[in-house]
């Protein structure tokens, strides 16, 4: 039985389709079904029930997806323990908040592929909390995220960067003091079921600010973009690798606690070699892009 079977078994399983499998495992929808059949096969047993649409797990399939862990798992521990290279090289899936993914993640990516030409790199965006549970059951190799809390002790956490809270405010917008711009700007909000919505809404009720919220919005970029055009202000977190667009903003400080950025991966993940080499390069462009917004 092939490894790659079981791998894209569990993409499967994740993913909840074979065409969204096809995107994991980098081949065609036609060869995910192929090498499912081929598995079948080796097995002797269906494993999916395909007249429903799209075909759905049998029993016996939901059964082995654990084991199915297990065994991928111990096949990519080997290859570590022995010292092969072969933990630099390969594919790496990296889930990532999308405020991280216009600055931070393609930076250090870039940094990260220099040294590692034949590396692979697959990029999922996705809320902090829907992150870390992704992380917990294997179905990335490691999350940049900003969850509040981390439930499982199965993860090992690495800390990035505090970014606290500001006001932001287009460059050519009015002065005054945050709770004045607050109070008589339109309110420009992020989405509440997001983390760093709801460190700013919390913050905003502990100092009693009422806002005239004009919209919310789903993402920080989008926030940020909105705010350059002028139509409000906003709470968020200091971008520690920040794009243009924020970049160029006016930021008032708050004097406030924000968030943690952060890096979880499986403590038993077994391209941990990879990952250190992705921390290394992740603060490495925090700390390049900090020297140059201080000498600016």
């Amino acid at each position: 039985m092939s490894i790659t079977l079981l791998r894209t078994l569990i993409a499967v399983a994740d993913t909840g389709s074979f065409v969204a499998a096809s995107d994991q495992v980098h081949v065609s929808q036609a060869a995910v079904g192929q090498q499912m059949r081929r598995l079948e096969d080796v097995l002797g047993a269906a494993l999916f029930d395909r007249q429903a649409k799209p075909p759905s797990l049998t029993a016996l399939a939901l059964s082995l997806i654990p084991k199915a862990r297990a065994v991928v798992a111990a096949y990519d521990a080997l290859l570590a323990d022995a010292g092969s290279e072969s933990t630099l090289v390969g594919t790496l899936t990296l889930g990532a908040v999308p405020s991280s993914l216009h600055g931070l993640v393609p930076m250090a990516l870039k940094r990260l592929m220099q040294s590692t030409p034949q590396l692979q790199v697959r990029v999922v965006p996705g809320l902090s909390s829907d992150l870390v549970e992704m992380v917990d059951r294997g179905a990335v190799d490691a999350v940049i995220t900003s969850a509040l809390d981390v439930p499982s002790s199965s993860l090992r956490t690495y800390h990035i960067a505090h970014e606290p809270l500001v006001l932001i405010i287009a460059p050519d917008g009015p002065k005054g003091t945050p709770e004045e711009l607050l109070r008589s700007l339109p309110y420009i909000r992020h989405a509440r079921r997001s983390a760093a919505g709801k460190i700013a809404e919390d913050w905003l009720v502990r100092n009693r600010i009422n806002v005239q919220s004009s919209m919310e919005l789903e993402s920080l970029e989008t926030v940020a973009s909105v705010v350059a055009h002028g139509l409000g202000v906003s709470v968020v977190p200091h971008i520690c690798v920040p794009d243009p667009v924020f970049a160029g903003l006016r930021r008032v400080s708050l004097e406030a606690p924000g968030r943690n950025l952060c890096l979880l991966t499986r403590a038993d993940c077994p391209k941990a070699p990879l990952i250190e080499r992705l921390v290394q390069e992740i603060l490495e462009a925090v700390r390049i892009c900090k020297v140059s917004l201080n000498q600016n």
